[in-house]
């Protein structure tokens, strides 16, 4: 089985690990239990695909001989140059474009050189690479580029970003504005990830896990908000990235440390479910042929996205040694390397209303496109379909029978085990294509309210007007639509946590970036000068009460 096959990659020789461990660069984290159940296709990692060859694969390079051989033409690689980050959009003239940051091998300091490093455009004829140098951009870290709603181009970097009407320049260095609403920045303001939403607005998310929105992609950047979003466990988390297709939003964070990623998805981009497995991890790329590049850490993950926003391709950044052991002109270096992904299945859930006792059959229409005929290529005995916690684990509704409607394929299956709770915003396919490679696919659930409004609050206002005490909160909509009439509630507490009372007002429907000020009737145990907790709930569906500490 493929699973098997992966596993076996993973091992590192006992020399090389504890060579590293002893450097304090990482401590692999034990797994959950529950992960041994997860099905093949479970896990964002086993969509991975094995490496492309585009050249020959050679030993006269730098590195470790555990990544090599190898085709130095995959990615960006230079013996001159060390390069980190980076992701690739493609133009309409079928160019592929990277924007990558770099710094000569001969740095003092080595990798930890990388303060000091330049971000260059590269560009190629193949997603894969090999990217030639085409401009040198200026300074700055861990790039990432996008393109606003008016067709201008953003390359940020840590602390600064740079602006282009052209994809070619000229680039104009600036620097966003951040508003933090009240809340506490999460682990400060670098390594942001954007993505576009449908209206053509931007949410950012922060190193920290914390969720920003931008009207314009340019700022100001407004913190929604006020906990980080990742996996409630112990980590040194870095690299989000995140990215929307047509169904929901995704996420994926590293734990460098741990050196274990995790993958997240969300109706909203603003609330996430973490799913089971890992995202990746070390020893993930595999030529075909079952040879390995086992690089050391796997970094900067990116996504390259089809016109669907479907995930098709992962770039990193990698590294053959630990970071602080590599050292100016020696044997070792990192690059930036490509790894493409399994695509995920057109669907349609054609089912109107949640299943119930009295429905009789769950229907799902796959959808042929190019390359894939949804009649021809699927294993049909493989199918699985339902809630993603249950098809990710092998389980889910079972096939009953299939129908043709033009070139594509309505599959039909039993309701019994589908698991679609409340919680749920998507419906997942799990099987195999009729030559044995993973199929999936997502698919949004017709009783579901997607594009919700966002409404949060900032920080209560005690005031003193003509003698009297006013207490006030300022609510604003980051969503795409509008919202209804919803009730804000304040519960108070004292500077201990106790629960003083609880007070309510309504707010009125705010149009998209719309605010508004909510007055309340202040209690009488309010006085001027003293210290209140206040836990602000908006009454939407998309927020977590939000606590202020005076």
């Amino acid at each position: 089985m493929k699973n098997h096959k992966i596993i076996a990659v993973l091992a590192l020789s006992s020399l090389f690990i504890n060579l590293v461990s002893a450097a304090g660069q990482h401590k692999d984290l034990k797994r959950p239990a529950g992960w041994k159940n997860l099905t093949f296709g479970g896990r964002f990692m086993d969509r991975l695909e094995p490496l492309p060859t585009l050249g020959k694969r050679t030993a006269d390079t730098w590195g470790v001989a555990a990544v090599k051989p190898r085709d130095i033409t995959l990615g960006i690689e230079d013996p001159k140059w060390s390069y980190w980050g980076g992701n690739i959009i493609q133009t309409t003239d079928g160019k592929y474009h990277q924007f990558v940051c770099r710094w000569a091998e001969s740095s003092p300091k080595g990798h930890m050189y990388w303060p000091n490093s330049e971000v260059v455009h590269a560009v190629s004829d193949n997603s894969y690479g090999p990217f030639i140098v085409k401009k040198v951009i200026g300074r700055g870290h861990n790039p990432e580029i996008y393109q606003l709603a008016d067709g201008r181009y953003v390359c940020y970097v840590i602390g600064a970003y740079y602006l282009a009407d052209s994809i070619d320049g000229p680039w104009k260095r600036k620097r966003f504005k951040f508003d933090t609403r009240d809340r506490k920045i999460i682990e400060g303001l670098t390594n942001l990830s954007f993505v576009r939403r449908s209206d053509g607005s931007h949410l950012m998310v922060c190193r920290g896990g914390g969720i920003w929105a931008s009207k314009n992609g340019l700022g100001p950047w407004e913190q929604i908000t006020q906990e980080r979003t990742y996996p409630k466990v112990a980590g040194h988390f870095e690299d989000p990235v995140i990215w929307r297709t047509n169904v929901q939003y995704h996420m994926i964070v590293n734990d460098w440390h741990g050196r274990i990623a995790y993958y997240m998805r969300s109706k909203d981009g603003v609330q996430w479910k973490i799913d089971s497995g890992e995202a990746y991890q070390p020893g993930i790329a595999v030529y075909a042929d079952g040879q390995k590049e086992d690089w050391y850490k796997y970094e900067r993950i990116k996504i390259f996205q089809d016109k669907y926003g479907r995930s098709i391709q992962a770039n990193f950044a990698v590294i053959d040694y630990a970071k602080r052991q590599d050292k100016a002109n020696d044997n070792h270096s990192s690059k930036n390397i490509a790894i493409p992904l399994t695509k995920g299945r057109l669907l349609t859930l054609l089912n109107q209303t949640k299943p119930d006792a009295n429905t009789k059959q769950i229907e799902v229409k796959i959808v042929s496109e190019e390359g894939f005929d949804a009649q021809k290529d699927i294993d049909l005995k493989s199918l699985k379909f339902g809630a993603p916690e249950e098809v990710d684990f092998g389980r889910g509704s079972t096939l009953l029978k299939t129908k043709k409607v033009g070139n594509d394929l309505i599959v039909i299956f039993s309701v019994k085990g589908n698991g679609f709770q409340d919680h749920n915003f998507t419906g997942k396919l799990i099987g195999q294509t009729s030559k044995g490679k993973l199929l999936f696919g997502y698919t949004r659930l017709p009783w579901i309210t997607y594009g919700e409004a966002i409404v949060s609050a900032r920080k209560p206002k005690l005031n003193k007007v003509d003698g009297k005490l006013t207490l006030e909160v300022e609510v604003k909509n980051h969503g795409i639509n509008p919202s209804k009439h919803s009730k804000v509630t304040i519960v108070i507490a004292d500077a201990k946590g106790q629960k003083l009372g609880t007070i309510a007002a309504t707010c009125a429907p705010l149009k998209p970036w719309e605010k508004a000020i909510i007055k309340f009737t202040t209690p009488k145990f309010i006085k001027m000068g003293v210290t209140y907790h206040y836990t602000v709930t908006t009454g939407t569906n998309t927020m977590h009460p939000l606590i202020y500490k005076n």
